[in-house]
């Protein structure tokens, strides 16, 4: 079980600029948190990724940034959510090269392989919920 260490900060997702806003945010908290470059890139690409198909699928979605502590290990917990037409079949949507967007399909699975934990959650028609946790080394 994880603890969170205060409330989140909120970025609201509607938009190319929100998506950079929201990239900001999770280099700036992770910067502020000790993560190393690579790490900040990392998580700024994930999250990047997230919200880039929040505005591409769904329109409007948010992303939630906050710090957490598991035993030993302290990291950044990051929650990405929408309440768009949401993914029909999440393990084909896992697979390297499937997209629905015309696009290389690199974004889900990419990203999963870009952090420490990595969950994905949706109902047809009631949205995604994605949350990651990429730990501080």
């Amino acid at each position: 079980m994880s603890e969170v260490l205060a409330a989140p900060l909120n970025c609201h997702v509607a938009s190319d600029e929100d998506v950079l806003r929201a990239r900001q945010m999770g280099r700036k908290c992770a910067a502020d948190m000790g993560f190393s470059r690579q790490d900040q890139a990392l998580i700024a690409t994930a999250i990047s990724e997230l919200t880039r198909n929040i505005v591409k699928y769904a329109g409007i979605g948010k992303m939630e940034v906050q710090e957490v502590i598991r035993g030993n290990k302290r990291g950044m917990l990051v929650e990405v959510s929408d309440n768009g037409p949401g993914i029909a079949d999440i393990d084909l949507a896992m697979t390297d090269g499937f997209s629905t967007g015309r696009s290389l399909g690199l974004g889900l699975p990419g990203t999963r392989r870009m952090v420490d934990e990595f969950d994905i959650a949706s109902t047809p028609g009631h949205g995604v919920d994605v949350t990651f946790i990429k730990w501080l080394r």
